[in-house]
């Protein structure tokens, strides 16, 4: 770890556990074999790229990837010709990004920032933003995401679409003991000030205290709406997260392991 900083010094939004995780070299070099064969990636990828296609979005359209790790996601868009944002609160995988883009001369520019605290970047200069791998709940606190999303419609153009992927508070009925969690969870939102329903900590690749945000889809499709956009498509994902939920009308909101949605900044 680089920056050992007190907690009341942390950034919006920002934990313990996400900044150690963000000033984690050996998390950042080990990044992309890590998850080298996570099928999610893939899938969500395949989306992205029909999402740009059916909006004929040309090529050099410049590309927010917002948390974007070590470049997963905006590397294989850059090799396609689109231009690329990468967004980060680790300037160690900035740097991986970084170099990869100078290996193959691929046009993406590296922004060091947290993502509750955007004003770097201008209004309406993005033709389309994605925001993978529920990195939008890795932020704490309601109040703190939506700024996230405030944020993200105030940089793209009006119409542009915002892909982004969360997990699904009801899937963890299904893990061992999953009931119970789901019900102290609720308990405590409703007696604790600072726990909201949803709020996880856990061991996370050597990491004691990793924050998640797990979302019920209603209190995502309202938060999206309040920042600016329209949603125009939920994809609920299958329980391994390699396709799409199969017959989602039959409880899907329970099944589901999490969704893509995509949205788009009104005008």
């Amino acid at each position: 770890m680089s920056d050992h900083r007190p907690e009341w010094s942390l950034p919006p939004g920002v934990t313990r556990g996400l900044w150690d995780y963000a000033h984690s070299d050996p998390i950042a070099e080990d990044y992309d074999e890590y998850f080298a064969h996570n099928r999610l990636f893939e899938f969500d990828e395949q989306v992205i790229l029909r999402e740009l296609e059916e909006r004929d979005l040309s090529s050099d359209c410049l590309i927010a990837d917002l948390g974007c790790g070590t470049g997963r996601a905006i590397v294989p868009l850059a090799r396609r010709g689109y231009r690329g944002l990468a967004v980060d609160l680790s300037e160690k995988m900035l740097a991986i990004v970084k170099a990869k883009a100078e290996a193959e001369s691929l046009p993406i520019e590296c922004v060091h920032a947290n993502l509750v605290e955007l004003d770097c970047v201008e209004y309406a200069s993005i033709d389309a933003a994605i925001s993978l791998f529920s990195t939008l709940g890795m932020i704490r606190g309601r109040t703190n995401r939506f700024r996230a999303l405030e944020h993200t419609a105030r940089i793209l153009k009006p119409g542009s679409p915002f892909v982004l992927h969360a997990h699904n508070y009801w899937f963890n009925l299904y893990d061992p003991g999953g009931p119970w969690w789901v019900l102290r969870n609720f308990c405590r939102a409703s007696f604790v000030r600072d726990i909201e329903a949803g709020d996880k900590f856990f061991s996370y690749r050597g990491l004691p205290n990793m924050f998640l945000h797990v979302f019920r889809l209603g209190e995502l499709k309202r938060d999206l709406r309040r920042a600016g956009f329209q949603v125009t498509r939920i994809i609920p994902l299958d329980p391994r997260r390699h396709r799409a939920l199969r017959m989602p009308c039959v409880a899907g909101r329970l099944r589901a392991n999490g969704w893509i949605v995509v949205a788009e900044r009104r005008s």
